[in-house]
């Protein structure tokens, strides 16, 4: 048998051929160029109908078949908040997967009428999907149903309108159980205070993204029975000038036995506070909130908070793409699934991963690696 060039054997090993298949090939077919290599290659990743079977017309991978190049629009309120770093890597993964592609658009600072005039603009230019963040419980109701009439697959993420009203007729939601994570976050509270006052820092009041959660917190503490006043509080979505209300708010409520918060930049500002103040020498019990920003994660493991609450952002942007992709390859038999992304707790115990392990996952990195874990998974 001729020798055969690097090239033809490289692209050969591709074909995932078993050792007596690969000779057969290399030997019968007479592979001395990378001509005929490349179409030995298309021969055997062609299936019988003249369909690429490996990899659909779309470039994903596995068995799927040829489609277009879908394109999706995610909609955000906040669209340069870090908390959504991981979101987009995960639409973009997602995409880069399935051969389609996405649009990130909305506001950049919570506008409804900016995020309604994007999903307007999506519409109108023929988009083949939406997931849209719910913030309001009436603004999205006209344009999710002009998308649904004109044959746009819609499902909601990160916010999903109002507990008793969804505000929308998406067909479904990829996010956080919101109440239900505020109500764990009071829960968590109250294993630590028996009495005394906690507040509760937000920092957009009404926000269907995280309204939902304040009310949870303090519907747990109201149903404990437990003589605790519970105090919710605005802050700003500006986390300096929220920084701010929080330390006047400690400075002049020296007895605190409880400080939480239901958004990123209020859990942080608490971290902040309660150092500056030596604020667990003087009587506070407990100090959590939400989300995984670098300076929460630090504030837990020095002490200054007890806890955060990870709710998977990577996931309500990967997921949602997948499920309006299945929706569109399935011609609509495949309905997007009710997905809640998940609540754990990020404690002491276990925030040294999160701080040590830079992925896009946790919107830390950008790279696409392997992470490697090893010994027992803790369970109940």
């Amino acid at each position: 048998m001729e020798k055969i060039p690097p090239k033809v054997e490289e692209a050969v090993e591709t074909l995932g051929l078993t050792p007596v298949a690969r000779r057969r090939l290399l030997s019968g077919a007479g592979l001395v160029s990378a001509s005929a290599a490349a179409s030995a290659l298309l021969a055997a990743c062609t299936s019988s109908q003249g369909k690429p079977a490996a990899s659909g017309g779309s470039g994903a991978p596995g068995d799927f078949p040829a489609t277009p190049k879908w394109k999706f629009v995610l909609v955000c309120h906040v669209t340069t908040n870090p908390f959504f770093t991981p979101t987009q890597y995960g639409a973009q993964d997602a995409c880069a997967l399935l051969g389609t592609d996405f649009q990130w658009t909305g506001s950049k600072d919570s506008i409804v009428a900016e995020m309604v005039n994007a999903c307007n603009t999506a519409i109108s230019a023929k988009a083949d999907g939406l997931a849209v963040a719910v913030v309001d419980k009436a603004a999205f109701r006209e344009p999710v149903a002009k998308a649904l009439d004109a044959g746009i697959p819609v499902v909601s993420y990160n916010a999903d309108g109002a507990r008793d009203d969804k505000g929308s007729a998406r067909l479904a939601y990829i996010g956080q159980g919101l109440y239900e994570s505020g109500y764990a976050l009071g829960q968590r509270a109250l294993q630590q205070v028996d009495s005394g006052e906690i507040v509760g820092f937000i920092a957009t009041p009404g926000a269907l993204n995280i309204q939902p959660r304040i009310d949870g917190a303090q519907q747990a503490i109201k149903d404990s029975g437990k003589p605790v006043k519970f105090t919710p509080v605005g802050t700003n979505a500006d986390i300096t000038k929220g920084l701010s209300i929080i330390d006047a708010y400690a400075q002049g409520h020296a007895n605190l036995a409880g400080m939480l918060a239901v958004d990123a930049g209020s859990t942080q500002s608490i971290g902040q506070t309660v150092k500056k103040y030596g604020m667990r020498s003087k009587g506070l019990k407990v100090a959590g909130g939400f989300d995984l920003v670098p300076e929460t994660l630090t504030a837990i493991k020095n002490g200054d908070l007890d806890y955060t609450i990870d709710q998977q952002p990577y996931l309500q942007g990967f997921l949602p793409v997948l499920y309006l992709y299945l929706y569109k390859l399935s011609g609509g038999l495949l309905f997007p699934s009710e997905t809640n992304t998940g609540l754990l707790f990020v404690t002491r115990d276990n925030v040294g991963p999160y701080q040590t392990t830079k992925t896009r996952f946790e919107g830390s990195d950008t790279a696409q690696k392997l992470v490697p874990r090893s010994g027992a998974i803790p369970h109940a």
